[in-house]
C-alpha cells in the first residue's frame, strides 16, 4: 500500500516591505511585533494581527547585523556603522512614526524613535551582539530623561572586541559602561569571533562563543569583578561558525556553519551540565552548507536554520534531526526567528467565553458597533500571539511566516 504524499508546506503570510536583503528579525515580548531590518538601515516593525507596519525608520547609515528587544518598549539595532542603539517604541509612540515601507521609496526622512542609548562598538566581524538581563535583577532609577519613573531592569550586551578581534567586549545598559573583557585564547588560534550567545545566573555571567576557525567556547565569570574563565572548547565544524544559540533552559547550546555541521554542545556550570564529559553532545552531518541564523524556540522542542541554498531547515532540538525543510524564497536565506512559545490556550478560551457571555447577556439592538470591534480585535490579537510562527528572512527582501508544530 503506497504512503500518501504530503503537499510541500506553504508560508501563512509573506511581508513584502523591504528592497534591500532582509538580515535580522526579531519577534517583541508577547508576540505583537515582529521587527525585520535589512541591508539598508532600515527598520520595520509589524503588526502580527494585521500583517501591516505600524513604524518604519532608517535606524543605521549601513547594513542591520541585529534585533532585540528589551522591556516592553524598548528596541535594540546593531548596524554596520560601528553603532548599537537602543530606540524607545511602544504602542504609543507608533501612531507618529511612518507607515510608508522602504520598497515604496519613502519621498522624505522619516521620523525616529526616541534614541535612548548609543554605544561605539566594533563591526569589523560582521558578528551581531547578543544580550540577556542581568543575572541579580535589581531595577535601578530611570536614569534616560524620562518623565516617567519606572525602574528599568539591566541588560548586559556582548560584542567583539573593538581592537582584539578574538576577544569580546560586554557593556552594561543603561549605565553604558564596560562591564567586562573576554580576551582572545592563547592556546587556540580561533581567528575571529564570529558568533555570540550569553546567559546570566545571579553573580555567573556564561558566554558561547563560535569562532573564523571552527571553534567554540564557553566562558564563565563567577562573581563580580572576576575574571573569565574557560570552561570547555571543541571544534566540531572545518569552516567559521556563522551563528551560535543557547538553550533556554540553560543546560545545552548549539552552533551552525558554513560547513554542514549543526552540532550541540554542554553548557558548563550552569545546570551541572558540566560534570558530564566535556565533547559535543551531538554533531550532525547535514550535508547541506552555509546554515545560518539559527534559533531556539522557547519550548526547546526544535530549532531553525536559513541556508544559503534558500532553504529553511528545522529540526529536533534533543536529536537534531531534520524534522522539516521550507522552501519558498528563490535566493538565500540570512535569518530565522521563533515566536515565544506559551501556553494561551486557556486563557484564551476564558475571554472568548467572556466575550460570548457579554454578546448572550445583552440585547442585540443595545450592543454597540465598537464593542463588537474590540471583540473581534481582541481574537485577532490573541491568535497572533498564540500563533507558533516561525519567520525567514531572504536575500530577496522578503520576509516569509510559517505556522508550524
Amino acid at each position: 500500500m503506497s504512503s500518501e504524499v504530503l503537499p510541500p508546506a506553504q508560508p501563512a503570510f509573506i511581508l513584502r516591505g523591504h528592497s534591500a536583503h532582509v538580515q535580522a528579525l526579531h519577534f517583541t515580548s508577547g508576540n505583537t511585533r515582529l521587527l525585520t531590518a535589512d541591508a539598508d538601515g532600515w527598520v520595520v516593525s509589524w503588526n502580527l494581527s494585521f500583517k501591516r507596519p505600524v513604524a518604519v525608520w532608517k535606524a543605521h547609515a549601513n547594513a542591520i547585523l541585529g534585533l532585540g528587544s528589551w522591556l516592553q518598549d524598548r528596541i535594540i539595532t546593531h548596524g554596520r556603522d560601528n553603532k548599537l542603539a537602543v530606540w524607545q517604541l511602544g504602542p504609543s509612540e507608533e501612531d507618529s512614526m511612518a507607515k510608508t515601507l522602504p520598497i515604496d521609496g519613502p519621498a522624505q526622512p522619516t521620523p525616529q524613535p526616541w534614541l535612548l542609548h548609543v554605544l561605539t562598538v566594533n563591526t569589523l566581524n560582521f558578528c551581531s551582539f547578543a544580550m540577556c538581563y542581568d543575572g541579580l535583577p535589581q531595577p535601578l532609577p530611570n536614569l534616560e530623561g524620562s518623565e516617567e519613573k519606572k525602574p528599568v531592569f539591566p541588560i548586559l550586551i556582548a560584542v567583539p572586541n573593538t581592537i582584539d578581534s578574538g576577544g569580546i567586549d560586554i557593556y552594561h545598559l543603561p549605565l553604558e559602561s564596560r562591564a567586562a573583557v573576554i580576551h582572545s585564547d592563547r592556546d587556540v588560534t580561533t581567528g575571529m569571533v564570529m558568533a555570540l550567545d550569553i546567559q546570566a545566573e545571579t553573580t555567573r555571567i556564561q558566554v558561547a562563543v563560535g569562532y573564523e576557525s571552527g571553534h567554540t567556547m564557553v566562558f564563565v565569570q563567577s562573581d563580580p569583578g572576576a575574571s573569565f574563565q574557560k570552561l570547555y572548547v571543541a571544534q566540531p565544524h572545518s569552516q567559521p561558525i556563522l551563528s551560535i544559540a543557547i538553550f533556554p533552559s540553560g543546560d545545552f547550546y548549539a552552533t551552525s556553519a558554513a560547513d554542514a555541521v549543526v552540532a550541540k554542545h554542554p553548557l558548563p556550570v550552569m545546570k551541572g551540565v558540566w560534570k558530564t564529559e566535556l565533547k559535543p553532545v551531538k554533531i550532525s552531518h547535514t550535508k547541506h552548507s552555509g546554515q545560518q541564523g539559527l534559533r531556539i524556540r522557547s519550548d526547546e522542542k526544535i530549532l531553525a536554520t536559513a541556508g544559503w541554498d534558500s532553504r529553511i531547515r528545522v529540526y529536533s532540538g534533543k536529536t537534531l534531526k531534520e524534522v522539516a525543510v521550507l522552501r519558498w524564497h528563490s535566493t538565500g536565506c540570512y535569518a530565522t526567528a521563533f515566536a515565544n512559545i506559551a501556553d494561551h490556550t486557556d486563557e484564551i478560551k476564558y475571554e472568548e467565553m467572556q466575550i460570548k457571555k457579554e454578546f448572550d447577556e445583552n440585547d442585540e439592538s443595545t450592543i454597540q458597533r465598537s464593542s463588537a470591534v474590540t471583540a473581534v480585535q481582541q481574537r485577532r490579537d490573541q491568535k497572533a500571539q498564540a500563533t507558533h510562527w516561525l519567520a525567514a528572512a531572504s536575500k530577496d527582501g522578503k520576509v516569509s511566516l510559517w505556522d508550524i508544530y
